[in-house]
């Protein structure tokens, strides 16, 4: 699944090392500079990735693994959606806005101070 190094290139980090950094890195969420040295450098794991995103070697792989998952029965298709609400604060309500908040000549405090 995974692409093979061609041409006259040094030998490609191993696509492992690679693979567990890139899941690494979005587990936690940290910047790509962050990467611990175990998975290799930070910019070889990153230009990998990059370059599996683009060629479409990421989407392959997650279609072999659900193919796989979904044979063996293991596949469960529950989605979870969040429909939590945010209100904005009494405060930011009042902000002039182009869609027809509160003109940016009025002012929110009486009197007119601003």
């Amino acid at each position: 699944m995974l692409p093979r190094a061609t041409g006259r290139s040094r030998p490609w980090l191993d696509h492992r090392m690679v693979v567990e950094g890139v899941v690494w890195r979005f587990r936690t969420g940290s910047p790509w500079r962050d990467l611990p040295e175990r998975f290799g450098a930070w910019n070889t794991v990153f230009k990998r990735f990059d370059r599996w995103a683009k060629d479409g070697t990421w989407d392959r792989v997650l279609t072999a693994v659900q193919a796989r998952s979904d044979s063996l029965g293991r596949l469960d298709w529950v989605v979870s959606i969040d429909s939590t609400i945010t209100r904005v604060p009494q405060h930011g309500a009042t902000l002039a806005r182009a869609t027809g908040g509160t003109s940016a000549t009025s002012s929110p405090m009486p009197g007119g101070v601003r």
